[in-house]
């Protein structure tokens, strides 16, 4: 039986506590200028449970009874229950398989009447404290690869059974469990292969296969060259220049047009190159643009919209200047022309309404939380609450980060929700559970958990 905390208060850190209650109070206010119309009555309309902001004001109420009881909580209660949570979240997913609604193209909802429950939202909770579980035990030694393994399928299961759901954007969220890996000693040569390998994507992507070929046998002819008197000395450093330079050539010449052509659908390929800004290379322009199935043709239509998603979602930013034109001011969002606008484009109301300053203060928000849940991380005594720590605050920034470049249209419209911002109650409900376990796990940060 755990014991409750006496004093609620005791020991919690306010200043999260009031950068969170900033955050919510601006995703309402969002919400409701995305919704509101003149004519609407403000307060009825509130408690109406109707209204996508009424239904989020609910749910935030929701989550501050949740908050309550998780500050109320034992901190040992969650290290004890780590592996548990974590095998009940990966139940949850399972069960999307057999229970699940399809929402959007993704059967990864579980209907629960009043709401949605998305199991792969919750599941990063409770990888979070098994990853922290795993990492703070004695007998774990991370610098050894049995330990980065364990370590590698905790953070990536989820995400392989999200992308079996057809929920590829929650699956990339996963990725972020690569930071507090790297902070407990994940050897740097990994995140070093992984830029490598997204240079060599990007460079493939706007360049030809053939200028890339050349370019990577001229370097390696000039490192042979700049080595030579090394190479006689040391065979390795050969092996090591021609095999980054076999790797290279194979990964070019081979492994993305393979991938490209025969992987990926083309409506994906073309998704990929429109980042770019360049047009898909890979295509045979007499067959590629024919679609003969109705499942492909519903995929080029889907394409087809979330360009117009973003190219909406760019006017709307732009055309808020550097003021915005004001508080239920905004004439794209008044006429509907933002598609999904209070959920993955909810940022598109903060640069119409508020502009270039008050996109600009949200982001400093936004970077105020993450450093704080840093500076959090790092007065720990405890590594679990240490990697917990890292795990929320690289969350976090990953979903402020891809939603952003989302809307501006510097990534592909991936479905990542802006945290505590976007409407929904699955997202509010799980970063809410994030970041007060947090908060009652730095209350204790004189225990060493375990």
């Amino acid at each position: 039986m755990y014991q409750k905390s006496p004093e609620i208060g005791k020991g919690v850190d306010w200043i999260l506590i009031w950068l969170y209650a900033i955050l919510v109070a601006i995703g309402l206010l969002c919400i409701f200028s995305v919704e509101y119309r003149s004519g609407d009555g403000v307060l009825q309309s509130f408690l109406g449970f109707k209204k996508n902001y009424s239904k989020q004001f609910f749910y935030f109420g929701a989550c501050v009874v949740l908050a309550v009881l998780i500050l109320l909580t034992d901190s040992k209660f969650f290290t004890a229950t780590a592996n548990l949570s974590y095998l009940t979240g990966i139940a949850l997913i399972l069960a999307t398989f057999v229970v699940g609604k399809e929402i959007k193209g993704s059967k990864s909802w579980i209907p629960l009447g009043f709401m949605n429950l998305q199991p792969v939202e919750l599941c990063k909770i409770f990888t979070s404290l098994a990853l922290a579980k795993f990492l703070s035990m004695t007998e774990t030694n991370f610098s050894k690869p049995p330990a980065q393994l364990v370590a590698a399928a905790i953070s990536f299961t989820p995400a392989a059974l999200s992308i079996l759901q057809g929920e590829t954007g929650l699956a990339l969220v996963y990725f972020s469990f690569l930071i507090p890996m790297y902070r407990e000693g994940l050897p740097p040569g990994y995140l070093i292969f992984g830029a490598s390998m997204a240079v060599l994507l990007v460079a493939s992507l706007l360049l030809s296969t053939k200028t890339l070929l050349i370019t990577f046998t001229v370097w390696g002819a000039l490192a042979l060259f700049i080595n030579k008197r090394q190479i006689r000395r040391n065979n390795r450093l050969l092996l090591m220049i021609a095999g980054c330079w076999a790797f290279c050539i194979l990964f070019v010449g081979v492994i993305v047009p393979f991938t490209f052509k025969h992987v990926f659908k083309k409506y994906q390929a073309d998704r990929i190159f429109s980042m770019v800004g360049v047009d898909n290379p890979f295509v045979n322009k007499n067959t590629g643009e024919i679609i003969s199935t109705a499942d492909e043709k519903a995929k080029q239509k889907k394409n087809n919209q979330q360009n117009y998603n973003v190219k909406q979602s760019k006017i709307a930013i732009g055309s808020g200047g550097l003021a915005g034109k004001g508080f239920l001011k905004g004439t794209q969002t008044e006429g509907d022309f933002v598609p999904e606008q209070h959920t993955d484009f909810i940022f598109t109301s903060v640069g119409e309404n508020f502009g270039f300053w008050g996109s600009s203060l949200l982001m400093l928000i936004y970077l105020g939380l993450i450093l704080r849940i840093v500076t959090i991380a790092e007065r720990q005594r405890s590594t679990f609450s240490r990697v917990y720590a890292y795990s929320v605050a690289s969350i976090f920034f990953f979903h402020v980060a891809v939603n952003i470049s989302v809307t501006i249209g510097l990534a592909p419209v991936i479905g990542i929700t802006l945290p505590l911002l976007s409407y929904g109650g699955s997202s509010l409900l799980s970063f809410t559970i994030l970041l007060f376990i947090l908060i009652r796990l730095d209350a204790d940060r004189q225990m060493v958990l375990r």
